[in-house]
């Protein structure tokens, strides 16, 4: 069989950037590692931490306080790690007040869009973001709206939005499709012809979504999309991937995969989300090569 990988497949800079940071705590010895929340959406990159001394604490959307029981020994050597979605000012807030070493993972792309909103809101301005309301990068992001954020999905929702004004801000969440915030952004045009508007989908998302038509011209009979079921960026892709009219399998380990059904046939493109690990890939990959 021959399998095409797409070159975008894997981890995302922000993404790999998250890990190294922890795992370079764990390395060193600092016990425990704490983060806030899972750091990744990939159960099985989440186990792996675990295995190397990195714990999930706490819930983003939880207003109750995190139970950290520890003696002062163990206070001086944990650390406490922001995931990389990012977080409100407000919990930031409060989990520097745990007294623990803290060191934030926001993805550098997530932290410049947070950046910008908190800018404009201190300007008098509005936020509209194109995403998913309960994804914790969104949560997060306008946690810096001065209480004055929208988050949109579709143009009824864009019909739906009160009277804004003139100070409007698009911004989109980093992970979502290019062509729907250009045909939302344009219909907030139309309302609120003063809004400045901002095209913050990441460059790697980008490539990924461009990768996926990519391998069907390249041949792709099929097409396999490997990552988490909570990851908005892997399940984007599923969709890009029937967009093309061709079969797609997502999956998130090699044992979900039904080998069987695509021994049938000859050419299978590959691709994974942002928090992919490599080495489920490269599983893949290998077995689907031995077809």
């Amino acid at each position: 069989m021959r399998v095409l990988r797409a070159k975008s497949a894997g981890f995302c800079k922000g993404v790999e950037r998250a890990i190294n940071i922890a795992r370079d705590y764990a390395s060193r010895g600092r016990r425990p590692v704490f983060t806030d929340g899972p750091l990744i959406h990939n159960s099985q990159m989440m186990a792996e931490l675990e295995r190397e001394g990195v714990r999930e604490l706490g819930d983003y959307r939880s207003s109750e306080k995190l139970e950290i029981d520890l003696n002062d020994e163990a206070r001086k050597q944990a650390v406490l790690i922001v995931r990389a979605h990012g977080i409100t000012p407000q919990r930031r807030e409060y989990l520097r007040s745990l007294g623990l070493e803290f060191r934030d993972a926001t993805c550098p792309d997530v932290a410049a869009i947070a950046g910008r909103v908190k800018m404009y809101a201190k300007k008098g301005y509005t936020t509209v973001i194109f995403g998913d309301p309960d994804h914790p990068e969104v949560v997060g992001i306008l946690g810096y709206s001065q209480e004055r954020g929208y988050a949109v999905r579709t143009l009824e929702d864009i019909a739906a939005l009160p009277d804004l004004g003139d100070r409007v801000c698009m911004v989109s969440q980093s992970t979502m499709y290019v062509d729907e915030f250009e045909v939302l952004a344009e219909a907030l045009k139309q309302r609120f012809p003063q809004a400045v508007v901002f095209n913050t989908i990441c460059g790697a998302t980008r490539d990924r979504q461009g990768d996926v038509p990519a391998l069907a011209r390249d041949g792709a009979e099929a097409i396999v999309v490997i990552g988490g079921r909570h990851s908005a960026n892997t399940l984007k892709l599923a969709r890009l991937v029937e967009l093309q009219g061709i079969p797609c399998y997502h999956v998130e380990t090699l044992k979900e995969l039904d080998l069987a059904a695509l021994a049938r046939y000859k050419t299978i493109g590959v691709t994974a989300g942002a928090s992919t690990p490599g080495f489920l890939i490269d599983e893949v990959c290998s077995a689907l090569e031995a077809l």
